[in-house]
């Protein structure tokens, strides 16, 4: 049977938001030259939110999703998405066992702290869907026996934007259930570098990661992104941005309430991965597109296509061109 116990910091557990940077600096030595992907990646985490990354295959989402795990002190499992894939394949099933003649239940590899995702638009819409309600709930059910995920839970899911021929779209109802859409990216050319010299080292590049933060103390950490303050003035700043994603013709579909409460917490989450204790326009504006962009549709286009994501973020930094921030 799954642990169905959920872990709950202790009330003296208050970490230091230095070890935020810490936690930073230690993935980006084995994960180089996106330290803004990091940081966007742990305010996922913080926010008790989940990442779709949409990139070509080789840039390192598997190695920020692992060394992310180690260096949190958390179980880390990678699931590969294939046609054939089922829910029970992720989630788990019961099976009967003879000898006690009882059915007995046995965890899919959801249940752990970070779950990578691989290629979640090659399963069928029905596994798809139970992945998402775990993700939405932090809970599983398994023949009428419902099992809590453990926490810290982070999905980090990816698909191949330039790959379609036997794929899945995900729907809007469903991309909206992701907090943060990112793209990764290839890295420059200092950084490339050293992952070509990493590659011919002995040493496994894991095995050089030391673990940060505890689970406790993430949870803790997480609790604490609802007491940063949040200025009038920024707050109606972030509402300008939702409104006239609704209002703008070259959009056929604004920004919904719960995309805005996406935002707003993300933006809390980010503001404590800078040691910071109080919300700024910047943290908004960072976090715009990639918490935005897929919740938006721009007029004449298919919400599961690449070019249609990337006019979305086209469409928004023209708003948040348009849009005063507060000083």
């Amino acid at each position: 049977m799954p642990e169905t116990s959920v872990a709950q910091p202790s009330v003296e557990v208050r970490p230091s938001l230095d070890l935020l940077d810490d936690l930073v600096r230690e993935v980006e030595t084995v994960f180089h030259g996106k330290r803004e992907v990091v940081r966007m990646a742990l305010a996922a985490l913080l926010a008790n939110g989940h990442i779709l990354f949409e990139d070509v295959p080789g840039v390192g989402k598997t190695t920020l999703a692992h060394a992310l795990a180690k260096a949190l002190g958390v179980g880390f499992r990678r699931i590969q998405f294939t046609s054939d894939l089922l829910p029970s394949d992720v989630l788990g099933v019961s099976v009967y066992n003879p000898s006690s003649a009882h059915f007995e239940t046995r965890p899919g590899p959801i249940f752990t702290n970070v779950v990578l995702a691989d290629e979640i638009n090659r399963a069928p819409p029905r596994t798809q869907s139970g992945l998402l309600e775990a993700m939405q709930e932090g809970r599983v059910t398994i023949d009428d026996q419902t099992y809590d995920l453990p926490r810290p839970f982070l999905v980090m899911a990816t698909q191949n934007p330039l790959e379609h021929h036997g794929t899945y779209p995900l729907p809007e109802s469903q991309l909206d259930r992701f907090l943060m859409r990112l793209t990764i990216g290839y890295p420059n050319r200092e950084a490339e570098r050293r992952i070509l010299t990493e590659t011919a080292s002995n040493v496994p590049v894991f095995d050089r990661l030391r673990t940060v933060l505890s689970p406790d103390e993430v949870l803790a950490l997480q609790a604490r992104v609802d007491e940063v303050e949040a200025d009038d003035a920024i707050v109606d700043y972030l509402m300008d941005v939702v409104d006239r994603t609704r209002t703008s013709p070259k959009l056929t579909m604004g920004v919904s309430p719960r995309g805005a409460i996406a935002l707003f917490r993300a933006s809390r989450a980010l503001a404590l991965t800078y040691g910071r204790s109080y919300l700024v326009p910047d943290d908004v504006r960072s976090l715009a597109i990639p918490c935005l962009a897929h919740r938006v549709l721009p007029a004449g286009a298919s919400a599961s296509s690449m070019d249609a994501h990337e006019h979305a973020a086209l469409l928004l930094e023209d708003i948040l061109d348009q849009v005063e921030a507060p000083v």
